[in-house]
């Protein structure tokens, strides 16, 4: 799978164990940057790591910034894009299962390197659940989403 990656200097720090992360389970990696601590604005980054899922080029995506929201509201404004912060690794699987989300949000002021690296397993290593309600749901969230560009 090739996976987004873009944080801002906020959630820098937590970018190396990312991607190492990623790289761990036999991922690619395609990073956005920033490649260093220096102040940046986070809707760039988002923007850059929504737009490779929606085109295509990467299957998921991840997001950092400080509390992880700003970049999750950011990244859900891309059509097609289903961005959620997550800080418990339940929500960061059942997201994928249950609800279609492509893009993992963290917050690198909010969560230790631990706890990020477990959350990337639990995201990456989740598979959409097949089965009718859940279908069935994702599909009213599409249909919300295309009555209201």
């Amino acid at each position: 799978m090739r996976v987004a990656i873009g944080t801002d200097h906020a959630g820098f720090t937590l970018k190396k164990d990312v991607i190492e992360v990623v790289q761990s389970l036999g991922h690619e990696v395609i990073d956005f940057g920033t490649s260093n601590g220096d102040r940046v604005d986070f809707p760039d980054f988002a923007a850059k790591v929504a737009a490779s899922v929606q085109s295509g080029e990467a299957e998921r995506g991840i997001a950092i910034c400080g509390s992880g929201v700003g970049v999750c509201i950011a990244a859900n404004k891309f059509k097609g894009i289903y961005a959620s912060v997550c800080h418990d690794t339940y929500s960061a699987h059942q997201g994928v299962e249950h609800d279609g989300m492509n893009v993992l949000c963290l917050g690198g002021k909010v969560i230790g390197t631990e706890l990020a690296r477990e959350l990337v397993k639990s995201f990456l290593q989740a598979v959409p659940v097949d089965e009718e309600r859940y279908l069935r749901r994702i599909s009213k969230v599409k249909s919300i989403e295309s009555k209201n560009l």
